[in-house]
């Protein structure tokens, strides 16, 4: 009887399991003309270029956080109405992004989805364990029409002005005729592919992903995730200083290639440097210590003094 009943368990659990991949199965088909026109803008055009690596971030966070669910996921158990209702949930979202005409709205149903199969599987907890990994996955869907039409010119004439600013201080007779930067008789255009919004957008997914990683106090994190915006836009304003630089210094050809091929790559690693500092400016200003029943974040007196050394400790 024994072994009858562990036989019994164990064909229910495969067929549990069986369903949910046919489930699964179903609702990547249900997502796939979607995922196809997602992977298609990744490919042509350069403000999504990262959605390539976003999944593979994902697991690698899944992942690193298995070892701490993996005790409370073995004694979960499926949860239908959760799993049901999320799944459900996605499908409200990916009818209205249809009707709508709307990617975004179409692809962020893959969030809901994933849930729903997670409670399927091992109920509230296994959507616990993976909920951050699934909440990244909004990085790869390209953002709405209109919110890239509301971002992109205010970024496009904020760059063409500080750009034309720091020309200006650095002694060369430029002015901005609209998002055009004349530098003598070069001129230096400020199309829309080189607002910054394409760095900006970078940035916040690399960003969040860096404010993931790091063992540091919520608010650390989230100024991480806040200084992305002004970074990219730095980088790219010092991409457009450099061009004009090399107008005045060198021939047209050098700085065109500057500008269109070569800076694209070199402005990246520079941001990630400005990045680092920040986290390494907030880490100093910022000190974590623990008072009886809570843990406590504030400023730093002693790092802020100039001229003194910065002792940190932990008081209990």
């Amino acid at each position: 009887m024994a072994r009858l009943g562990g036989s019994l368990i164990h064909r229910c659990r495969d067929t549990g399991l069986l369903g949910l991949v046919v489930l699964a199965a179903a609702l990547f088909w249900a997502m796939a003309p979607v995922l196809g026109e997602m992977v298609d803008r990744w490919g042509s055009d350069p403000r999504y270029s990262h959605g390539y690596l976003v999944p593979l971030f994902a697991l690698y966070l899944a992942w690193r956080r298995w070892p701490t669910w993996s005790e409370r996921l073995e004694a979960a158990r499926p949860s239908s109405g959760w799993g049901l209702g999320f799944i459900a949930g996605g499908a409200g979202i990916q009818a209205l992004g249809g009707y709508t005409g709307s990617l975004w709205l179409a692809g962020v149903a893959l969030l809901p989805y994933l849930m729903g199969l997670l409670a399927l599987w091992r109920g509230r907890p296994a959507v616990g364990w993976a909920l951050p990994s699934i909440l990244f996955l909004v990085f790869m869907v390209p953002l709405p029409y209109r919110l890239e039409v509301a971002l992109g010119p205010p970024l496009q004439a904020l760059a063409t002005r500080l750009s034309t600013f720091a020309l200006q201080v650095l002694g060369l007779m430029a002015f901005s005729e609209g998002n055009i930067i004349r530098l003598g008789e070069h001129r230096i255009g400020v199309v829309e592919a080189c607002s910054g919004l394409s760095m900006a957008m970078t940035f916040v997914a690399l960003a969040t992903a860096t404010a993931l990683l790091v063992r540091r106090p919520l608010l650390d994190r989230l100024i991480l995730v806040v200084s992305a915006v002004p970074i990219a836009l730095a980088a790219n304003v010092l991409r457009i200083v450099l061009t004009g630089v090399l107008y005045q210094v060198a021939d047209s050809s050098l700085a065109e290639h500057f500008y269109h091929d070569l800076a694209g790559w070199l402005m990246i690693p520079l941001a990630l440097v400005m990045l680092g500092g920040v986290a390494a400016l907030v880490a100093r200003m910022l000190i974590e210590y623990e008072e009886p029943g809570r843990v406590v974040v504030g400023l730093d007196p002693v790092a802020l003094a100039p001229g003194t050394a910065r002792v940190q400790g932990r008081t209990r």
